[in-house]
């Protein structure tokens, strides 16, 4: 409605004004915020909005799109109500309209879906609850980040978005698209959901302004001059800019092109753009009397898209994504996939806190503005860390140090939200439910020091029951666990790998680790306490210990009932696995791959000669017990391993150590796990994006143009790894599940690789100007991680990767409490998941608005792997005390009954029609209260769709 006219006999150039607000990158996010550090970079976003806002009074004509939420939120807080009142009238007269709208950019290759969902549900809630329906975002404005992914648009899509404009994609791509006109595309974003096709564009030049053209305070092309002075150049200006609107018009198919107008952090002084803004218009537009065919205008890309979906016109289809992005022949962005990984660990534990609070405080139902307040500022940090150069690792250190402080601190408030759940959920009103984040290095003082009478609290994020084996830091005592009814469990006492014994920054005195069998609904205590080893209860075997430097020649094999490896005496590597009835030779070591000129974006060989794999020289010592078996290797000075055989798990796990990395004056050192087997996969391989579905890679190929591999073929061939990744022949399938995004490739047949840690020695030149070496500790940085293998028949479902990928992603969290002997019954029950189908997955469960619950369930099968499936909701709904339920967009602020999106043809689909189409829901929306049927209630999920909805509480 707020769009301004177009003219149907002209090209129409949409003139976009934007600021791209990096939500932290050289300065940290409240530096940007306040404009604080403007020697690293100017850039003030507080004064941003303040003078966009100012000049948009000025003109009703004026347009500004604002895309992050995070930075928009912080400003609006600070406004009075009289402010308030000025910007919600541009609002609802489309002079501001929000773009995009999450709470900030997020990359797309290293995010999970789950918390991309949740950042965008974030941000658009603050949107709606703000400005209402006007404030809606129907455009997704991802003109960032450095490749883009198939999941993203689906999410788009699903959200009911009209299309997204991005402005990275590989070179040899982008040549192709020019010359075929094929810069705009739909996206067929699912193999497994028919209605997410998407409208995608690329922007022509890039998301900065026009050259030349820039009127911005940062830069120095010419004004336009148009008074009684010498130095008039209107002519020459408009000239220009016609000319350069007519070579950008011959590359799309509509009499519509879109020409944005901003970059980095500009609009500080927004009087200076806009007041050239408005003579370019009036002059390029005054030429029409003269018979000029340009007719330009102040819009946004919601106008934009409008305009070309009036125009009815066909556009190619896209199917695969666009990984990886190469800028140049030596330049593909595929470095930061791994670039700092213990910051891309650690946005994967904030994630799995904020599932665990959010699911807690539903069910203890936690009302207290402190709790909502610690709740809310966990969402906002992790909405930060998706950001394009957070989760990426793309970012100087100092910014690098405040994000783990926010999240840190988030967590915290995360950790005390779930106590004061726990202690109304479980039989312990007063226990201290203390979290320990770093167990991943076996520390945990409060479980140490209390080993002798501790209550373990296990909380399962997952709606099926899990068993899952759990290991905590002890000494090297008898131990007994019990659990809540007082059966004893068994358990036993591992050895630590040496490796992690001997850190140097590890506080504290525990050196093994009690391992026992966990079986979880929801909630579940199990306590320990240490027995005399006389003990008749005493649970714990001897270690049978093999020393790695007597062995002679031939295999040790180490298994379980179900599972066999076969560990070569003579390397001291992995040779052999024996799992689910197959067999397959597979050695796993690790790789260097000696790098002159990789940066934090850029992965790079120096020659195709700087790659080496270990294949000997390993030690390595067995440590058996009945629930697990371990082998614990030693590659080298800075590589260790061990590897894990659970009793009745169907995986084996390889838990890695790898730092401090050594580099010297030019090469630095990028480390991967390579896992090589006989499999016969011809260069094809499956990656995941962003932990959903499955997309196909061939080595050397792309779906639609030829990559120009000759310089960096490896570099050329990875992609971002978020939770598997697999080949397979047609005998047997190999999968290499991972706790983290990480690059990964096949180089050859029937290899894995997956890129664990880099230590760099020079920048990239893309604009950190900060060698990556990580140091923490005052030495490089040590990371600690975890891969898992499953190998199956290549006929058998993968549906069993699926459901391994959810118990990685959100495993039990672990939380630890002195045993006071409380008899007490929990004040709240909880409610049974039961007959949730197994392939159903409790996406999210949350607090929305005051007394409405928001839930997303998921079948998280594929259509291959899965079936449609139902469940009723209604028992839920009346745990919840539910009084009515409504259903939404995925992000969970448009009710679906409203969802209307564009849709548009695509070229070889039949026949075009000559009226705009539009998509809306493909199924009924659910709507009741409390007074329908049970039957009302039921909920169908096709194989990978998600429903959302909000319970509204009695």
């Amino acid at each position: 409605k707020s769009c301004h006219e177009t003219k149907p006999n002209m090209v129409n150039i949409h003139l976009v004004p934007h600021s791209h607000d990096d939500v932290g990158w050289l300065k940290t996010v409240d530096q940007y915020f306040y404009g604080h550090k403007n020697n690293i970079q100017h850039a003030g976003v507080q004064y941003i909005i303040d003078t966009v806002v100012s000049e948009l009074i000025k003109n009703p004509d004026r347009r500004f799109i604002q895309v992050e939420t995070s930075f928009f939120s912080k400003w609006w807080a600070e406004q009075s109500e009289t402010g308030k009142e000025i910007v919600k009238k541009l609002v609802n007269e489309g002079r501001l309209q929000f773009t995009n709208g999450a709470w900030s950019m997020n990359d797309e290759a290293a995010v999970n879906y789950q918390s991309v969902i949740d950042q965008f549900a974030l941000g658009l809630k603050f949107l709606d609850d703000t400005f209402g329906v006007c404030g809606r975002p129907t455009v997704g404005w991802q003109i960032d980040p450095f490749g883009h992914s198939r999941e993203q648009a689906s999410l788009y899509a699903q959200m009911g978005y009209d299309g997204e404009f991005f402005s990275r994609m590989d070179h040899n791509d982008k040549g192709r698209r020019m010359n075929d006109k094929a810069l705009e595309m739909i996206w067929d974003a699912s193999e497994s959901l028919s209605d997410v096709k998407l409208f995608t564009g690329l922007l022509y030049t890039f998301y900065w302004d026009t050259p030349g053209f820039c009127f911005d305070v940062n830069c120095s092309d010419d004004p336009i001059i148009d008074g009684d002075s010498y130095d008039n150049n209107v002519k020459s200006r408009v000239d220009d800019f016609i000319a350069y609107a007519a070579t950008v018009a011959e590359k799309f198919r509509t009499n519509h092109i879109m020409v944005p107008m901003g970059g980095d952090f500009h609009y500080e002084d927004a009087e200076i753009n806009y007041k050239n803004m408005d003579k370019l218009i009036k002059y390029v537009n005054e030429r029409q009397l003269s018979g000029s065919r340009y007719n330009i205008i102040y819009s946004t890309p919601a106008c934009y898209l409008n305009s070309v979906h009036q125009s009815v016109q066909s556009y190619p289809n896209k199917t695969q994504d666009f990984f990886p992005y190469g800028s140049n022949t030596n330049s593909f962005w595929t470095g930061y996939f791994s670039s700092r990984p213990t910051q891309k660990r650690f946005e994967r534990d904030g994630n799995h806190m904020l599932q665990v609070a959010k699911e807690l405080s539903v069910f203890a139902d936690l009302s207290s503005d402190e709790q909502k307040q610690k709740l809310n500022y966990l969402r906002q940090i992790m909405g930060v860390m998706q950001h394009h150069d957070a989760i990426t690792g793309t970012e100087k250190q100092a910014v690098s140090d405040d994000y783990d402080r926010l999240l840190y601190d988030a967590i915290l408030g995360g950790e005390s939200v779930s106590r004061d759940a726990l202690r109304k959920l479980t039989n312990l009103p007063n226990g201290e439910f203390e979290s320990c984040l770093n167990l991943n290095i076996s520390e945990c003082n409060f479980a140490k020091d209390n080993a002798d009478n501790l209550v373990v609290t296990l909380y399962n994020p997952l709606a099926h029951t899990t068993k899952q084996y759990v290991r905590l830091p002890v000494k090297n005592e008898n131990f007994q666990v019990t659990d809540s009814k007082g059966r004893v469990v068994a358990s036993e006492v591992v050895p630590l790998s040496a490796q992690v014994v001997a850190l140097p920054f590890r506080d504290s005195d525990t050196q093994y680790e009690l391992v026992f069998k966990a079986t979880v609904d929801k909630i579940a205590n199990y306590y320990v306490k240490k027995v005399d080893s006389e003990s008749l209860v005493q649970s714990t075997q001897v270690k049978k210990s093999l020393n790695g430097t007597t062995r002679d020649d031939g295999e040790t094999v180490v298994q379980t009932s179900t599972i066999k490896i076969v560990i070569d005496n003579t390397s001291g590597l992995l040779k052999k696995v024996e799992m689910n009835g197959v067999s397959e030779n597979i050695e796993q070591s690790f790789g260097v791959y000696n790098t002159y000129d990789s940066g934090a974006y850029l992965f790079r060989q120096y020659n195709q000669g700087g790659f080496e794999i270990q294949k000997d020289g390993v030690e390595f010592s067995v440590h058996e017990g009945k629930q697990v078996k371990e082998v614990h290797q030693k590659f080298n000075d800075y590589i260790s391993q061990v590897i894990r055989l659970y009793e009745g798990k169907e995986t084996v796990e390889f838990e890695w150590l790898v730092g401090p990395i050594p580099r010297d004056d030019d090469f630095g050192n990028e480390i991967v796990t390579v896992f090589s087997s006989e499999i016969q996969s011809n260069g094809v391989f499956y990656t995941d994006a962003n932990g959903r579905e499955l997309l196909k890679r061939e080595k050397g190929k792309r779906e639609d143009f030829t990559s120009e591999l000759d310089v960096q073929p490896t570099a050329g061939n990875y992609y971002p790894i978020t939770s598997r990744i697999a080949l397979q022949d047609n005998n047997k399938r190999l999968a290499i599940l991972n706790d983290r995004a990480q690059g990964g490739s096949s180089m050859q047949n029937g290899q894995i690789e997956l890129m664990l840690h880099r230590r760099l020695t020079r920048d990239d030149g893309l604009g950190v100007s900060e060698t990556l070496n990580e140091e923490k500790y005052g030495q490089p940085l040590i990371a600690r991680g975890k891969v898992f293998l499953v190998l199956n028949a290549a006929d058998e479902s993968t549906a069993a990767e699926r459901e391994w990928e959810k118990e990685h992603h959100l495993p039990l969290w672990k939380f630890f409490s002195k045993n006071s002997g409380s008899t007490s019954s929990p004040a709240k029950s909880l409610p049974s998941f039961e007959d949730f189908p197994k392939s159903v997955h409790l996406l999210t469960l949350e607090p929305w608005n005051d007394g409405e619950v928001l839930m997303r369930v998921e079948n998280f099968m594929d259509h291959i792997e899965g079936n449609v499936v139902s469940l009723n909701i209604r028992p839920l709904f009346d745990y919840l005390n539910g009084a009515e339920i409504r259903e939404t967009t995925l992000d969970g602020n448009l009710p679906l009954s409203d969802m209307k999106r564009f849709k548009f043809h695509t070229e070889g689909s039949g026949p075009k029609g000559s009226e705009p189409e539009y998509f809306t829901s493909s199924h009924t929306p659910l709507a009741a209260d409390a007074s329908y049927e049970v039957a009302d209630f039921a909920v169908t999920l096709h194989p990978m769709q998600i429903r959302t909805f909000i319970i509204k509480i009695k």
